[in-house]
């Protein structure tokens, strides 16, 4: 009886299935690399493993990482900066809501890489041009999540806290906030999503320095291991902050609990 039990309960963890899901991707990988794919341009999942070190060995590499994570986090910290002003504003407001959001929502479904150009005409191809073309990816997620959690508001609490004198900050502090945490997360979890990939973009295209100029490099000249190792460590960089996202927000959200 316990014996039949045993799979039925491993399948239920979420994590054994995680580890299962992983473990399969990698036999995948490694079945492509070695006998599906020309290895001048894949590279098997042992293979990667085995170079990752040479990666952070690469001239240049650790350099290039720093560079990329500093223009992360400041384009980060500019969108949502941004992204909560601009979406308090248009989601406290009506009429700001209906003049502004179609506009933000056009500017959000552009493809923003067409005007890549433009941000090198503007800020050169300096760490300044990935920070705004970052910032650009960035900021809309959180404004449209965040006027839609303000939005979801029930306006009885607001009308509530008014008729008990509580001033516009405490409004804010008190009401809003609180409610607002779970879409704000959201929005920021997106937002840093875009931001790497704008700030990648702009490094693929009009760099010398940064992950994204080594990954031309490495594309350039053939060596699918560097690469895909490169890639990887840019997904833990990606999934620990994913993580970090998640713990903020249940740090900040405890009394939904």
């Amino acid at each position: 009886m316990v014996t039949a039990t045993m799979p039925h309960r491993f399948a239920k963890n979420p994590f054994i299935v995680r580890l299962g899901v992983i473990a399969l991707v990698l036999v995948i990988w490694e079945v492509a690399g070695r006998w599906l794919v020309d290895p001048m341009f894949f590279a098997p999942a042992s293979r990667v493993g085995w170079d990752l070190a040479s990666v952070f060995k690469t001239d240049g590499v650790p350099g290039a990482m720093g560079i990329t994570l500093l223009e992360l986090v400041a384009a980060f910290a500019l969108a949502v900066t941004a992204g909560l002003s601009i979406g308090l504003a248009v989601g406290l407001h009506t009429f700001s809501r209906r003049a502004f959001m179609p506009i933000i929502l056009f500017l959000y479904g552009m493809p923003q890489v067409t005007i890549l150009p433009i941000f090198v005409l503007c800020f050169g191809i300096g760490p300044a041009c990935k920070i705004a073309f970052g910032f650009t990816h960035g900021v809309f997620p959180i404004i449209v999540t965040v006027a839609a959690g303000v939005q979801g508001i029930k306006p009885i609490l607001l009308v509530g806290a008014r008729a008990m004198g509580a001033s516009a900050w405490q409004e804010l502090r008190y009401v809003v906030f609180p409610h607002l945490v779970p879409s704000l997360f959201t929005g920021m979890r997106l937002g840093m999503t875009g931001v790497l990939l704008g700030v990648l973009l702009a490094e693929l295209y009009v760099s010398t320095a940064g992950i994204g100029f080594f990954t031309t490099q490495f594309t350039q000249n053939f060596q699918p291991s560097l690469l895909l190792g490169l890639i990887g460590t840019l997904a833990a960089m990606a999934i620990v902050l994913n993580a970090v996202m998640r713990r903020l927000e249940a740090r900040f959200a405890r009394w939904r609990d």
